[in-house]
């Protein structure tokens, strides 16, 4: 994402957690080295960390929101839930910052190409003003207040692990029988199976490269979260419990780092989650 900002013309500066993404931001960018100097000046302030809590004692830190320009825009990418996005959205409207909540779907790939959807909640006047720049990255969709951004990711989140999850058993079922696996992946595109996930997940899933896009923990957290909100309605969402279980049993036998289409490992390998 910050690479597409900086082809884009916008001029970064960045703060990271992490020494390995450090290097390659030092290179299309301004380093910062804490978050007040990365804040320090900028109109729009971009945030991707990878949950509620995270994102409190990064962003809602008082050297962080002390250093915000009053009239910044922040835009929380991260995924959480919609209760979180209200309460900070809420925090910085009382010291005179926007917010909106925008997480993406579209992977490593889609940041790359400029091709994520953005699922925004917010104020309509704020997500104007910001929706040039999040064109840039994708494709913004204003879905409603704010906290309609997260429930919208968290809707997308089932969809992806429920159908990662079919795609996982139908590859499963094949391998077992004998079948070629590539023949019969190719056989369904263009039928009511086809999906983006059945091609790239399930090419993920032939050649065994769980190499993470998405992390199994990460969508073990997104899955956990969304329970929390059909739970708060009294859903019963049983699908969903069933790929939150096959997930947390892979976090269980170290797999947490895998991308998330290594659920195919619960289905097809002994020893791995589910009845092995």
């Amino acid at each position: 994402m910050a690479r597409r900002l900086d082809q884009a013309g916008y001029r970064i500066q960045g703060w990271t957690r992490t020494a390995a993404t450090a290097a390659w931001l030092n290179d299309i960018g301004t380093l910062a080295l804490t978050t007040s100097a990365a804040v320090h000046g900028a109109r729009a302030i971009i945030v991707s960390l990878p949950d509620s809590a995270t994102v409190d004692a990064v962003l809602l830190h008082d050297e962080t929101t002390e250093a915000i320009s009053p009239g910044a825009i922040v835009i929380d990418t991260s995924s959480t839930d919609p209760d979180s996005a209200r309460r900070q959205s809420d925090y910085l409207r009382g010291i005179g910052v926007h917010h909106l909540d925008a997480p993406v779907s579209g992977g490593t790939r889609g940041a790359g190409a400029g091709e994520l959807a953005i699922m925004v909640g917010g104020d309509p006047d704020t997500f104007s003003a910001a929706e040039g720049l999040l064109a840039t990255l994708g494709r913004p969709t204003l879905i409603g207040p704010s906290g309609a951004g997260q429930l919208a990711k968290l809707c997308n989140q089932i969809i992806v692990a429920v159908t990662i999850g079919a795609v996982a058993e139908g590859l499963a079922l094949a391998d077992q029988a004998g079948g070629s696996l590539a023949r019969i992946v190719g056989a369904l595109h263009g039928g009511f199976a086809d999906s983006r996930i059945l091609r790239e997940h399930g090419e993920r899933m032939i050649q065994e490269d769980f190499s993470p896009g998405g992390a199994v923990r990460l969508q073990l957290k997104d899955l956990t979260a969304a329970l929390g909100v059909a739970e708060s309605h009294g859903l019963n969402l049983r699908f969903t419990k069933l790929a939150r279980d096959l997930y947390q049993q892979l976090v269980g036998d170290g797999y947490g780092d895998f991308d998330h289409s290594a659920l195919y490992l619960a289905t097809n390998r002994t020893g791995v989650g589910g009845d092995g």
